[in-house]
């Protein structure tokens, strides 16, 4: 019988496994079973999802449900920073799940500041990019963070400053450059993010960019960059577009 490849691109024989619980399918093809044997980087999206869902609903595994779920949102990403009111609207979807997904979200959020601590430095644009898109995408609403660096660009802290629309009215550089010299900093990246998923910098941004900036080099505290991280483009630098 033909096999089918899903959106990740292994090999699923859906037809040979349709109608079954997946108690009865093949041990090498349960997603528990093969997470322990392979690895969860061997799973299928649909697959790692089943087994965060653990149970499915009338009818339908909870691989089955997975897949809905994704063809519904479009995409695991779109799924994980989906609203609590479009999630629990969701068929099998409701408080306990969102809860337990806002969970596991912030743990690896928690696990990434670790992983990137005092022994690890910031070496490119790119590993900036992708530190605070993990840290800062998806919110719902708008958050200016800073990112705290030694003089080898050792990341010593993230630190949320600003929650709701950011305007110049909103942010105080001299709160900004005490948290700073508090921590001992001797430079800084700036990361605010968009939740229209749009990442152009408006005029707002650019003017609470240049009044940090000068603000902080009074007390010889480099600005490195600012990100603007949406939900989809990929994440804006002032520095690489010349707006430093």
């Amino acid at each position: 019988m033909a096999k089918k490849t899903d959106a990740d691109g292994a090999e699923v024989n859906e037809a040979r496994l349709s109608g079954k619980r997946i108690s009865e399918w093949p041990e090498d093809e349960r997603p528990r079973e093969k997470l322990l044997r392979r690895g969860p980087e061997a799973l299928t999206d649909a697959e790692l999802l089943a087994i965060f869902l653990r149970i499915g609903t009338r009818g339908k595994t909870a691989v089955d449900l997975a897949r809905d779920l994704l063809q519904e949102y479009g995409s695991l990403r779109a799924l994980l920073h989906a609203p609590r009111e479009r999630f629990t609207q969701s068929k099998g979807m409701g408080d306990a799940k969102y809860t337990q997904l806002m969970a596991v979200l912030e743990m690896g959020r928690r696990h990434l500041k670790e992983e990137l601590g005092r022994n690890n430095a910031l070496t490119s644009p790119d590993l900036t990019r992708n530190y605070l898109t993990a840290l800062m995408a998806g919110y719902s609403h708008e958050v200016f963070a800073c990112l705290l660096l030694d003089n080898q660009h050792q990341v010593i802290r993230f630190e949320p400053l600003f929650r709701g629309t950011i305007d110049a009215a909103s942010v105080y550089p001299r709160e900004v450059v005490k948290l700073a010299l508090d921590y001992g900093a001797a430079a800084i990246i700036f990361a605010h993010n968009h939740p229209s998923g749009l990442t152009q910098p408006s005029e707002a941004d650019k003017q609470i960019t240049q009044r940090l900036k000068q603000a902080l080099a009074l007390m010889d505290i480099r600005v490195l960059d600012h990100f603007i991280i949406g939900d989809g483009d990929r994440p804006y630098s002032f520095a690489e577009n010349g707006l430093l």
